[in-house]
């Protein structure tokens, strides 16, 4: 993403949080609501600038609860766990189920600057000259722009809601003057929005937007401290490739031991030594075939 230079005579952990007026409106009107959207996005525009936010970090977070969202969509019972299982425990060969599928479209999304032959690369079901058509269907202010083209991409292939949701929020981030897409719509609409248009559509995307931008922003924050956490702690660690360690932590929702630079049994002591310290978390909860995650 590219944003503005932060102040950085500011200290990160006493930035205001998105103002309550934002927060606790119950704004009904299309009007009404395009604003506290349009100020939800200019927090989460400032926030996310600072480089105490790991934004690769943040994004791929980002996509783990837009691919949750649209598997809710579909239907089906996985949530965010299983979704990391479907991903990071995949061995050579294997193939993700329609679950996991979902979530690499996401991960994949956000992990290159928003051009069209990335895009393609997210879900190359698709040609990129009809991507293209789809993003130029896209006009006028930020979320107008994210709206038409979803509502686009489901008018031409219905049943296509996860390419959908990433083009629109891959429009919206152009519009922005964002280099990433941030997923942010998947997670703030509910099924029957995906079948409204118009004013009804565009709607549905502002409050969508205003939810997830809070939740964006508290998200950044919470991500900034863990990651000032684990880099004071990296000093600490002994172990080869270590740091090249610790950076995977910091771009990456969850690490499998065995994707570290390191032998199997010294990656997991590494694993266990930065819980031990407080820099990481064991996200499954089991004694096996665990995933760690800041």
């Amino acid at each position: 993403m590219t944003f503005v230079q932060p102040d950085h005579s500011i200290d990160f952990a006493r930035l205001p949080r998105m103002p309550t007026w934002v927060t606790s409106s119950r704004a009904e009107t299309l009007e009404d609501v395009a604003f506290l959207s349009g100020a939800a996005l200019n927090h989460l525009h400032v926030v996310v600038a600072h480089d105490e936010v790991p934004q690769s970090l943040l994004r791929d977070r980002l996509a783990l609860r837009a691919a949750e969202a649209c598997v809710a969509f579909s239907g089906r019972p996985e949530r965010a766990g299983e979704l990391r299982d479907a991903v990071h425990l995949l061995r050579p060969g294997d193939l993700p189920g329609p679950a996991g599928v979902t979530c690499l479209v996401w991960r994949r999304a956000v992990e290159r600057p928003v051009l069209i032959k990335d895009l393609g690369r997210a879900s190359p079901t698709f040609e990129t000259s009809q991507i293209a058509a789809w993003l130029d269907a896209g006009q006028g202010a930020p979320v107008t722009r994210a709206a038409m083209v979803l509502e686009a991409v489901l008018k031409d292939a219905p049943r296509t809601e996860v390419l959908a949701l990433v083009l629109a929020d891959a429009a919206l981030a152009q519009a922005l003057g964002w280099d990433h897409l941030v997923p942010l719509l998947a997670a703030g609409l509910k099924r029957a929005d995906l079948r409204k248009r118009g004013d009804d559509l565009r709607l549905a995307c502002h409050r969508a937007l205003v939810s997830s931008s809070i939740e964006a922003v508290r998200l950044a924050a919470d991500l900034a401290r863990r990651a000032a956490h684990l880099k004071a702690v990296a000093p600490k660690l002994r172990a080869k490739k270590s740091g090249d360690a610790v950076e995977m932590f910091l771009t990456r929702d969850a690490v499998a031991p065995g994707a570290l630079p390191l032998p199997d049994r010294a990656a997991r002591r590494l694993c266990d030594r930065l819980v031990d310290l407080g820099a990481v978390r064991e996200l499954t909860g089991r004694s096996t075939f665990r995933l760690y995650g800041v």
